[in-house]
């Protein structure tokens, strides 16, 4: 049997699109097509830390889109001839995970009831243990990461499942806890009692990086403080903590009253007036009040001026039952127990009766700190939290973070930009201790002292060995679990990590630090973070301080930012819309069409989701899949072997130098991260070669010529290959007519791989130029392509009728000409009459 008779009985009669990512995503698990080499060194290996997907129910076309042109980067350095590492994980532990578990199953935690092993969610809220609460995170999750494992390998990814990770999975928990404990043991990480940031709603502290500011209604009111000083606040309800009162040292409005006191409204607290730097004269009547804590201006106030303390609002966001030290508790009682909101409208009013209020309140708008994920301000309030030392105090390793982040290659460039100005705007450490439940626990202890205080001072540590532990569970070195919460005895550290604190850890759970070391050598530093620019304040640079403490290093090579994507009303997309939802878009126009459309997004830029761009590339796979087809059916498959020698054609040539320079910007573009660069270089040609070339050549390959058939042998080969990574289902059908082994792991094409047969491009481009217009003249006369053209006259520059007459029998033959006659020097361009 020939090659041309084994390639025809592999081309399916129809060839479709349909099934094509059921059949290959199975049988590039079955074959090992993505596995990872481990025998290959540091050198010849590409380490991708991808990020590991927030399990939250669903996934988006904003993913999709990012994740397409990580996948783009593997498959290019795979068929580059590295061993690529591209393990997945999932990121479960943390708040989105339990708010849709409460959401879902209306539970409620509450870690002081005992572990019901019988329990069974009702559909009705309920309090349930901790230990019950967790159960249900992990069968919630484990159901999700299924659903997105499904949706990945549809979507064509290509990773290696066998190195799959969760940050709540025991190797994410031992890494975590070891890393802590060795932040610890360098002094790097600490435990303090301080101002913290508190969500009222998820009762939490919330770090600096978490914080965004959204615009918000309000009032200003102007109080008066004696007979002499105003002042305005948006916080009336805070004037129970008011401390002191601050002028700039330069105010001379103010100059008289600094180091004395004044009374306040209401509460009559005598309280100092300092004067510092941070007071702004030119804002309200150019004097403020200080609350502890309004904001974290009031913080470094209290702080730097070392005031007293006045706490009146609780960790659930009222104002607390007893008054402040200093405030007449009568006067208090008018407002203990109250919301915020409710506290705040009887102040006003009680200010208004006395006359401390001038005027009425101003309504205005303003920016207002809100946790990322929480639906109500942040507030101030002191609580004992661990930190890590990210250059926030440390300015000597701030400026080694800031050297970090010039070591690194950022694909855009102009995101280093981001990460300069957030490591520069830092005005605190990390805070990497949350008051919630699914997560890695704090592995720390603290003894209780004879009379039943605990020694914070003295955390009690577990071995490295011994990791990953649960406090809440489990007693220390050294204690038995009877002597929990008694004098002697220890207490757990209630808290959890930040899940922060486990994710900027995924270079080490992926790679296995201490736990892999072989694999950790071959992998570590990555390669390559793909990620989202508006996380690079948290994760990229979470990620940069671990390694920086623990290896010296940076924790990969280049860092590549992905853009947005939007609706069509330019506003970001996420999983909230659901018009068209991600995997309903994949099962409509196929995955490879999907992820051409997500590869015509550069690194970077935000791209509007867009159907009609989707069409466009299920245009182009079906045209790839029909058009693979016709060319084998030219005897294509027979003539590969035959290699360049057999192109002696100038045609066939002048196409080789045109797909030759078409590998080169290609290449080079993917070697740049713009794999939109490379696709446009692949899809422009590919147009030349469906539209001109094979009309111009096919009656001489059906004719048997080996230089026809060997040209499209070689361009069909090295244009699958050139799609590969953006078309990875289309590509590997086609290839499995008349190639074996998978394209995926066939070599990158080299222009190399065609020098020995290029020619001159123009030859190509004067033809097909002098086709198209006598196309367009059998269309203006409304004939059939097939009309013959007894006679056609070419005027044009002698230099381009000498490039014609090369491939003069291509154009006759692909325009039924009968005769062509070349008449140089009659215009400065080509022009091609024809006679009929």
């Amino acid at each position: 049997m020939t090659d041309t008779e084994r390639t025809a009985r592999r081309i399916p009669e129809r060839p479709t699109l349909d099934g094509l990512e059921e059949k290959w995503s199975r049988r590039w698990q079955e074959e090992g097509t993505y596995a990872f080499d481990r025998s290959r060194n540091r050198a010849g290996v590409y380490a991708i830390d991808a990020p590991p997907p927030t399990v939250s129910g669903a996934l988006h076309m904003g993913h999709v889109f990012s994740y397409s042109h990580t996948d783009i980067v593997a498959r290019f350095q795979r068929m580059r001839g590295k061993a690529v590492f591209y393990p997945m994980g999932w990121d479960d532990n943390g708040l989105p995970t339990e708010r849709r578990v409460q959401n879902h199953f209306k539970v409620r935690c509450d870690p002081a009831l005992p572990y019901d092993p019988a329990f069974i969610p009702t559909g009705e809220w309920t309090p349930i243990s901790r230990r019950n609460f967790i159960e249900l995170c992990e069968r919630m999750t484990a159901e999700d990461e299924q659903a997105y494992e499904a949706m990945w390998r549809r979507l064509g990814l290509s990773v290696d499942w066998s190195y799959q990770y969760t940050t709540i999975g025991h190797d994410a928990r031992v890494a975590s806890q070891r890393a802590f404990l060795r932040n610890l043991a360098r002094g790097e990480a600490y435990l303090t009692e301080a101002p913290t940031l508190w969500d009222v709603t998820y009762q939490t502290a919330v770090a600096q990086a978490e914080l965004e500011d959204r615009q918000r209604p309000g009032a200003m009111h102007r109080l008066r403080f004696g007979s002499d000083v105003e002042i305005d606040t948006t916080r009336p309800e805070l004037l129970p903590a008011c401390v002191a009162l601050v002028c700039h040292p330069d105010d001379a409005r103010f100059a008289g009253l600094v180091g004395h006191t004044v009374r306040t409204p209401l509460f009559g607290v005598e309280v100092p007036v300092h004067a510092h730097p941070l007071a702004d004269p030119g804002k309200g009547t150019g004097i403020a009040m200080v609350c502890t804590f309004g904001d974290v201006t009031d913080v470094t106030w209290w702080r730097e001026l070392n005031l007293e303390t006045r706490t009146v609002i609780g960790r659930n966001g009222r104002l607390l039952p007893e008054p402040p030290t200093g405030v007449d508790a009568a006067s208090y009682a008018e407002l203990a127990g109250r919301t915020i909101a409710q506290a705040r409208r009887r102040i006003v009013e009680l200010l208004t009766e006395s006359g401390d209020l001038v005027g009425q309140p101003a309504p205005i708008t303003h920016p207002v700190k809100f946790y990322e994920k929480g639906d109500l301000p942040l507030e101030i309030v002191t609580s004992r939290q661990w930190y890590i030392g990210n250059g926030g105090r440390d300015l000597a390793l701030r400026e080694k973070l800031l050297e970090r982040g010039e070591e690194l290659r950022w694909v855009p460039e102009h995101m280093h930009h981001r990460y300069e100005h957030w490591v520069r705007g830092l005005t605190g450490d990390w805070l990497i201790s949350r008051q919630r439940f699914f997560g890695v626990p704090i592995p720390v202890w603290y003894p209780v002292r004879v009379d039943g205080s605990i020694s914070y001072g003295r955390p009690l540590t577990p071995p490295e060995w011994r990791l990953p532990v649960d406090p809440a569970s489990e007693p220390p070195e050294g204690y038995d679990e009877w002597q929990r919460g008694r004098p002697g005895g220890f207490v757990a550290d209630p808290d959890v990590m930040d899940t922060w604190a486990t994710s900027s850890l995924t270079p080490q759970i992926a790679g296995g630090w201490e736990r892999d070391p072989d694999l950790y050598e071959r992998v570590f530093p990555f390669d390559h973070r793909p990620q989202a620019h508006e996380i690079i304040r948290t994760w990229l640079f979470a990620t940069v301080v671990r390694s920086h403490l623990e290896a010296g290093s940076l924790p990969w090579q280049t860092a590549v930012i992905s853009g947005w994507i939007l609706d069509p009303d330019r506003k970001k997309m996420s999983k909230a819309f659901d018009a068209n939802p991600a995997l309903e878009t994949l099962e409509r126009y196929g995955s490879d069409a999907v992820r051409y459309w997500a590869a015509t997004g550069r690194p970077g830029t935000d791209l509007t989701f867009d159907e009609a761009q989707i069409r466009i590339g299920r245009r182009l796979a079906t045209k790839l899949l029909n058009a693979s087809r016709f060319v084998l059916g030219l005897g294509a498959a027979s003539a590969l072997r035959d290699g360049v020698a057999a192109v002696t054609e100038p045609l066939d040539r002048s196409l080789l130098a045109y797909l030759a320079t078409t590998v080169e910007s290609a290449t080079a573009a993917l070697d740049g991260y713009d794999h939109t660069g490379a696709l446009t270089a692949a899809e422009r040609f590919f147009w030349v070669f469906c539209d001109d070339y094979i009309e111009l050549v096919k009656e001489r390959a059906y004719a048997g010529s080996p230089s026809a058939r060997a040209t499209l042998a070689l361009a069909l080969s090295v244009q699958l290959r050139l799609f590969a990574p953006v078309l990875p289902y289309v590509t590997e059908e086609v290839w499995s007519w008349w190639r074996y082994g998978s394209v995926h792991r066939a070599p990158w094409p080299s222009a190399r791989e065609l020098t020995d047969a290029v020619g001159d491009r123009d030859v190509l481009t004067v033809t097909s130029a002098a086709l198209h217009q006598v196309r367009r003249a059998k269309s203006d006369r409304r004939m059939s392509m097939k009309t013959a053209v007894p006679l056609a006259e070419v005027l044009g520059p002698a230099s381009q009728l000498d490039l014609l007459a090369l491939a003069e029998a291509d154009l006759r033959a692909a325009g039924g000409i009968g005769r062509v006659d070349l008449l140089p020097g009659r215009t400065d361009e080509l022009v091609v009459a024809c006679a009929f």
